[in-house]
């Protein structure tokens, strides 16, 4: 599995500043931390990048070229942005975080894909950019990015399919409408050959969850669940050893495993108890609450 990196970031604090100011050295360090935790990817996000993006977009591109050689990904709103990244990228690959069904968004950056033989993460946005109201929607997104991507002549294998993850305090269904997502997304991805793959911003689902281990275990959980499902990528903090664990197929990934197969777990084993009702929660089952662990 591609482990992404997700930590140089214009909304972390630090990075942020970084970025503004111009200043590598922050930038270099969280590049090379992550590295060392796992990181075979870097997520180079700037975010909306309304000011000075291009500039600000060859600045952490360089930056991040001069400590390590790892592929980059480069995720912004801004368009002219996204093309001065990919122009200064030297001898690796690179992704485009990210591509939406929305027109202009296709046919401003599947040429750049194609011009940079980039990878392609194809956001299921609809064409007005919104979300998808269900499962169905998600896929029906999914498959008109993979017709443009065919069309453009960007290879499947290239291509992966953010079917998007939303905070659970605040839309639990949308989570469990991502995870049936994943299900019907691996019965459309059969009919190609190569088939494109999928990737998820993980950490979005503990967004305003208030408990630092909750927020690690809920996204421990939803990876695990989304492996089982097939997940090919995912955008983490590699610096999270646990989680990391769980991606190299940990006890932890093995019980919600057997969970997700419909398989009897150990109820007396406490970790087996907090993946399970975490599962639940995840699924609806369980109506979600911050101390939905105490229930």
């Amino acid at each position: 599995m591609l482990v992404i990196g997700e930590k140089v970031n214009v909304m972390m604090k630090k990075i942020g500043q970084a970025m503004k100011e111009y200043d590598k050295k922050p930038i270099q360090e969280m590049a090379l931390l992550q590295v060392e935790g796992g990181a075979n990817w870097l997520d180079i996000n700037l975010g909306p990048a309304t000011k000075e993006g291009p500039e600000r977009m060859r600045f952490v591109v360089q930056a991040v070229q001069e400590v390590t050689d790892v592929p980059l990904a480069l995720d912004t709103m801004n368009i002219e942005a996204m093309k001065a990244g990919l122009e200064v990228v030297e001898g690796r690959e690179v992704m485009i975080n990210s591509i939406s069904s929305q027109p202009e968004r296709i046919e401003s950056l599947m040429p750049m894909a194609v011009e940079h033989n980039a990878w392609v993460v194809g956001l299921v946005l609809n064409a007005q950019g919104n979300v998808p109201r269900d499962a169905n929607e998600r896929v029906e997104v999914a498959y008109n990015i993979i017709m443009a991507a065919q069309e453009y002549g960007i290879p499947l294998d290239k291509l992966l399919i953010d079917p998007i993850v939303l905070p659970i305090s605040v839309t639990q269904d949308q989570v469990h409408a991502l995870i049936d997502a994943m299900d019907m997304l691996q019965g459309v991805f059969s009919e190609f050959d190569p088939p494109p793959g999928t990737v998820v911003g993980l950490s979005n689902v503990s967004n305003s969850v208030p408990d630092e281990s909750l927020c690690s275990l809920l996204n421990r959980t939803l990876l695990a669940v989304l492996m089982v499902k097939g997940l090919t990528a995912a955008i983490v903090d590699p610096n999270d050893e646990s989680l990391m664990g769980v991606i190299n197929g940990n006890e932890e990934y093995q019980i919600v495993e057997k969970i997700v197969n419909g398989e009897a777990v150990d109820e007396s084993d406490p970790t087996a108890v907090e993946l399970l009702k975490t599962w639940r929660v995840l699924t609806e089952e369980t109506l979600y609450a911050h101390s939905y662990l105490e229930l």
